[in-house]
């Protein structure tokens, strides 16, 4: 597998090839992504014999590029935009002819708000057969109820979750925890949010509308909280979605 760093359209783009893939891998990464993205494509390796390649591209503004709809802050004082249409976009227009070849296979996946990107495209296009969404930020407001009211095109969808993201309930203004704001980590005291509390609601929502709609799904439960083993996690979701297609 070759490895190799390039500009498309002004996005940093890292494409892993394998010249025998049989499927391509597409994820939305941040700084600290990058940093484990070997990490991940190698355990992705271990996970599964079947060749593919990986191609990430860089997400400048988080809370922008990633999100279907505006929304208000959850955290501090930046706002969630609308910009996730322009992101997909980008990937079906302007990445994919530059990657895919004659790959069959297309599986989107990501991490936090690129995990809730993820799932929003497979609702949006038939192109990607495979969805990984580890740790998606399902919480998002009126996300549950658009997923109620649509199925998605992707044939598999994985999700996954920390077993401690939902305990942010009982931490309310007690104890310091951590968010993902615009691409980084950042750390608030005092501040739980009852929003982000829902995500293990959401997500076992999430999981019983896709079985009641007949997709190949799977929950699956991480230990730690949402900054635990982020490569692991979303090494584990590209290779289920890798061997269910």
């Amino acid at each position: 597998m070759t490895k190799k760093e390039y500009t498309l359209s002004d996005r940093t783009c890292f494409l892993y090839q394998d010249a025998a893939a049989t499927h391509m891998l597409i994820q939305p990464i941040d700084e600290h992504d990058l940093e484990l993205l070997d990490q991940e494509v190698e355990a992705i390796k271990e996970l599964s014999d079947k060749p593919f390649s990986l191609v990430a591209f860089m997400i400048k503004d988080w809370n922008q590029e990633l999100t279907p709809w505006a929304a208000p802050p959850v955290f501090g004082k930046t706002p969630f935009g609308d910009g996730a249409e322009k992101t997909l976009k980008f990937i079906t227009n302007q990445l994919l002819p530059e990657v895919q070849e004659n790959i069959p296979h297309l599986i989107l996946g990501g991490y936090s708000l690129a995990g809730l990107f993820a799932l929003w495209a497979g609702y949006q296009t038939d192109k990607f057969e495979g969805i990984a969404a580890a740790s998606p930020s399902v919480w998002y407001p009126q996300w549950i109820d658009y997923a109620s009211e649509n199925k998605p095109f992707a044939k598999s969808v994985y999700l996954s979750l920390g077993d401690k993201e939902e305990k942010a309930k009982n931490r309310w203004n007690s104890e310091s925890h951590q968010v993902r704001l615009n691409g980084r980590v950042v750390t608030e005291v005092g501040k739980a949010n009852p929003v982000m509390a829902q995500v293990g609601n959401a997500i076992r929502k999430q999981h019983e509308l896709l079985t009641e709609q007949e997709i190949n799904t799977l929950l699956e439960w991480n230990a730690g909280n949402h900054f635990v083993d982020s490569d692991k996690r979303m090494a584990k979701g590209f290779a289920w979605a890798i061997n269910n297609l």
